[in-house]
């Protein structure tokens, strides 16, 4: 996609010599010299220093050098995009948010069995910062740079967000907590085990399972101390590391923060956990959350 004066200049440059530069082009050396002085009348620059000894970047050189080197990745990642995007046009491409709380590795292992349903999909990890306000705008707009997001939801989640779910089931609601807390060596925790620990929970009215939870600890088990928190984040699981405390978590997040581990707790608390996507998917996403219903929960409803 460069002009191909620039590409003959960045391979003069990179093999010191035209000679070296023609054999690396398949012509002449009469050739390379002809492009680049062109470029440098073109230009009104001089690029290189000539010498007996060889040649030699000048200043103008090497920003050109720098600056070029700079437009040959943009232009092939700009390819590379058009590509995508040409896919996505063609209804094959099915394009998957992914952060720390939104894993989707567990969909790169169903992949092989999606594949054998729907041979034509194609799918692209596409990854994001988990902020707040990145995932009330991806969420708030599935189906533009992102068609699918796992993650877990309630009723009032998705219609805060305006999208919708395919359901994978409900998960337990775990503990997780640093690999030097006291209580990581048990295999299973009681919740008299966590009288007197902190343990975080995300702020009322984020998920109806997580309310009726602490609805529970708070009127039955006073000895834990509720802290709470805003958002789900790797800071969240930081300061939970630094204060010593427990954390609200599901196993698909066993990979955010590598001193955690979760326990299963003596509760019956589950949350509901999907895969998130636009009211109005296309159809390579509308094939593709068929293919994972077929392969991972036959029985799921949408």
């Amino acid at each position: 996609m460069l002009n191909p004066q620039l590409e003959t200049f960045v391979t003069v440059a990179e093999s010191g010599s035209f000679n070296q530069a023609a054999k690396s082009l398949y012509v002449t050396p009469s050739a390379v010299i002809k492009q680049v002085n062109a470029l440098e009348t073109h230009l009104e620059l001089r690029l290189f220093d000539r010498s007996k000894r060889g040649l030699a970047l000048t200043k103008a050189g090497e920003s050109l050098l720098a600056d070029t080197r700079y437009m040959a990745g943009y232009a092939k990642d700009s390819l590379e995009r058009a590509r995508r995007a040409s896919l996505a046009d063609t209804g094959e491409l099915v394009r998957i948010g992914t952060s720390p709380m939104t894993p989707a590795g567990f969909l790169v292992d169903l992949w092989p069995a999606i594949h054998r349903l729907q041979p034509g999909l194609k799918f692209e990890l596409v990854p994001f910062e988990n902020t707040p306000q990145n995932a009330r705008e991806i969420l708030g707009n599935l189906g533009r740079s992102i068609d699918v997001v796992a993650g877990v939801y309630d009723s009032a989640f998705l219609a805060s967000r305006h999208c919708e779910a395919l359901s994978l089931g409900d998960v337990p609601l775990r503990c997780a907590v640093s690999v030097h807390h006291p209580l990581a060596g048990k295999r299973r925790l009681r919740l008299a085990d966590l009288t007197g620990y902190d343990l975080m929970i995300i702020r009322r009215g984020w998920n109806r399972s997580v309310d009726a939870l602490r609805d529970d600890l708070e009127a039955h088990h006073h000895g834990i101390i509720i802290v709470d928190f805003d958002f789900y984040s790797i800071d969240v699981f930081n300061q939970c590391e630094q204060r010593d405390a427990a954390i609200l978590t599901i196993d698909y997040w066993h990979g955010v923060h590598p001193l955690f581990k979760a326990l299963p707790v003596d509760w019956d608390y589950t949350i509901s956990f999907g895969l998130l996507h636009g009211p109005r998917p296309s159809e390579a996403t509308r094939a593709m959350l068929d293919a994972v219903a077929q392969v991972a929960m036959p029985n799921a409803a949408r």
